[in-house]
């Protein structure tokens, strides 16, 4: 095993013979600008490879923080609302159909609601994102319906398509 390490290091020795010539030949001045430029570079390498994203990684930490604790804050409101909702107890079937027909009125000729047994579907043309968003809440909380499909497009009007509700479980 020591014979195929020592022909390395032989074949290695030979191979570098010219550059320490070379380097023999330099004058003091020259090596001393060469070892300088070799630790330059090498420094930048330093800190292009391992310092920069390290402090990179560091600076940027504080505000993905703070994002990601907004986000979760977003989620733990949202998972406390839907278990709410949940606790709430079932609408009357026709107190869910009228509280719906009011809800639905108040958007006017931009919306039309038909209702079938436990599935009611708001067909919309050119409502905008307020009033969606709205008539959406009111449905929730008044008639305990959900959404179960939405087939929207928005245009220059607003919003038009369907959307699918179901009604009387009071569980979203």
């Amino acid at each position: 095993m020591n014979k195929p390490r020592n022909a390395a290091q032989s074949s290695l020795a030979q191979a570098l013979a010219p550059l320490r010539a070379h380097w023999q030949s330099l004058g003091a001045r020259e090596r001393q600008a060469l070892q300088l430029a070799a630790l330059a570079l090498g420094l930048l390498l330093l800190w292009t490879a391992l310092l920069a994203p390290a402090l990179r990684v560091l600076r940027d930490a504080p505000q993905q923080l703070a994002q990601l604790d907004a986000q979760l804050q977003q989620m733990q409101a949202q998972a406390l609302e839907a278990q709410e909702l949940r606790q709430q107890a079932p609408v009357a079937p026709a107190q869910a159909r009228q509280a719906l027909e009011s809800a639905s009125a108040h958007l006017g000729e931009a919306a039309r609601l038909s209702i079938t047994g436990d599935r009611a579907v708001l067909t919309l043309n050119g409502l905008d994102a307020t009033s969606l968003q709205t008539w959406l809440g009111e449905v929730r909380s008044a008639a305990r319906a959900r959404p179960v499909e939405a087939s929207l497009q928005r245009g220059p009007k607003g919003y038009s398509g369907t959307i699918v509700l179901a009604l009387g479980t009071g569980a979203p």
